[in-house]
């Protein structure tokens, strides 16, 4: 962990970017990725708040985070209008890193959203009147979701300011996008103008394989410039590491896929430096 601290700090953005990390098909790095660039980015020294919309709470075990039933948490945030202060736990081997952590309890949520007022827009309130507040000095927001598009997803993406979606490289890969984006620009036409894909990371990938390549070559030929330039690679290292409770940051920071995740969240950082340099939206 102190080689990754010791290492360079990432830029600061002009103000708070706010991720939703989605995709509906599964198995696609989602939570993995939510994690690991939260863990990059906060041991680089920013300060970043992870927020766990996942019912199987794997975001706050990976974080080291205690998210037993009852523990105040997302659920909190959603039905009680709990602050996001009252619910904040920071990381035990990344300090800068806080996490709001998903309990069993998020389970029935969707359910007990349905007749609630404003229900699709509880998160992004709360996280508007944190970000105003008690974390006002955050620089970065991930959100990580269910595989689905239900109320707890859509309440992410009408908290989000950016969209980021992890592809991986294998078969079918493309398989539920076109479904995602249109979902997206719904969201974009009824509740979040400024809801932007800004973002693509490829995951899973294999630079031995033709199919990885292959794969890479159709997602960057379909989204340009959204793609980064890092992908990250199949590990056995990044799939130990939650079952220690742990990021592959702090896992075991000299792996490659240690070493991809804190390049991908630099490529994050300079590319939301690069466009308030050059005064356009990232």
């Amino acid at each position: 962990m102190e080689r990754v601290e010791r290492a360079g700090r990432y830029q600061r953005p002009a103000s708070t970017r706010v991720f939703v990390v989605a995709n509906q098909k599964g198995g696609v790095g989602k939570t993995t990725t939510s994690v690991n660039l939260a863990a990059s980015m906060a041991a680089r020294g920013l300060n970043v708040l992870l927020i766990d919309l996942d019912p199987q709470g794997n975001a706050s075990t990976a974080g080291g985070i205690p998210h037993a039933s009852g523990t105040p948490g997302t659920y909190e945030v959603l039905l009680d209008e709990m602050p996001i202060e009252n619910t904040v736990q920071y990381s035990p081997d990344v300090p800068s890193l806080r996490v709001v952590p998903a309990t069993i309890d998020l389970a029935g949520a969707e359910i007990e959203l349905v007749g609630l007022e404003r229900r699709e827009r509880r998160l992004r309130e709360a996280i508007d009147r944190y970000l105003a507040g008690a974390g006002a000095d955050v620089d970065y927001v991930f959100i990580d979701c269910p595989p689905s598009l239900g109320l707890l997803t859509v309440n992410a993406m009408a908290a989000a300011r950016e969209v980021l979606i992890p592809i991986q490289c294998e078969y079918y890969a493309l398989e539920g996008l076109s479904q995602l984006l249109k979902n997206i620009e719904l969201v974009q036409q009824h509740l979040n103008r400024d809801l932007d894909v800004s973002t693509i990371l490829l995951t899973m990938h294999d630079a031995r394989t033709n199919l990885s390549s292959s794969v890479a070559a159709e997602v960057r030929g379909h989204f340009g410039d959204r793609v980064l330039s890092t992908a990250i690679p199949r590990s056995v290292r990044i799939s130990e590491a939650p079952g220690y409770q742990q990021s592959i940051i702090t896992y075991d920071p000299s792996s490659t896929g240690a070493l991809s995740y804190l390049e991908a969240a630099r490529e994050i950082t300079e590319r939301g430096a690069a466009s308030v340099d050059q005064g356009v939206s990232s």
